[in-house]
Order: C-alpha cells, then structure tokens, then sequence
C-alpha cells in the first residue's frame, strides 16, 4: 500500500516514460491499484485463518478498508497535491478493483469448499 500510496501522490509529469495510448488507462491502473492488494489480502487471511470456512468478517472489513483508503487517496489527491486531482472516476475503479477482488476470491474457495 505504500506503493499505491507513492504513485497516486507522486506527479509523473515531469517524466518521461514513453507514450502508450490505452483508452482508460488511469482507471485500469487505478483497478489493478486495488484489486492486487485486496487478493493479496484475502489470500493472507483464509492463510492465517486455517479452518474450512471462510473468514467473512474480515474480508469484509477488509474491503471497506481499502474502498475507504483509496476515497481518502482521492480527497488527498483533489486538496492537497499541485499536479494531481481527485476524480470520483478514479474512486470508483478503486472500489471496482476491490469488489471484484472480493468476488473472485469467494468464488474460487466457495467453489472449492462446495467440492470437498
């Protein structure tokens, strides 16, 4: 989270790292920005848990955490930054990329839970 803290506060304007033209790329990074670290922790707590069930609470607080972060991010982003603007776009494919995270990982240890 530090690096998604890093690159959502740092301008890359003055950078030089070429020019790829990929409609919506901030929002697809945005995403990934979001959907890594709530697999990432998900798949940390159903570790740390080590039952059969699924640690639902705290994939839910998980969640909302992260959503949380990435609106603040955002708030920072608008108030506090020069180069850089707080978009509710931005918000929401923060909040995209964590929701899907979620889905996926029920899905997949539901899934496998269901075949035991």
């Amino acid at each position: 989270m530090v690096f998604v803290t890093y690159s959502s506060l740092y301008s890359f304007e003055d950078n030089e790292f070429g020019s790829f033209n990929i409609p919506y790329r901030d929002k697809v990074i945005h995403f990934i920005f979001y959907f890594v670290p709530t697999i990432l922790g998900s798949l940390f707590l159903i570790e740390r848990k080590k039952k059969k069930s699924l640690p639902t609470k705290q994939l839910t607080i998980l969640a909302f955490s992260l959503i949380f972060f990435g609106i603040i991010i955002e708030v920072i982003q608008g108030t506090m930054t020069v180069n850089r603007s707080g978009e509710v776009y931005d918000a929401l494919a923060n909040s995209t990329g964590v929701i899907l995270g979620i889905i996926g990982i029920l899905a997949i240890f539901y899934r496998q839970r269901r075949l035991k």
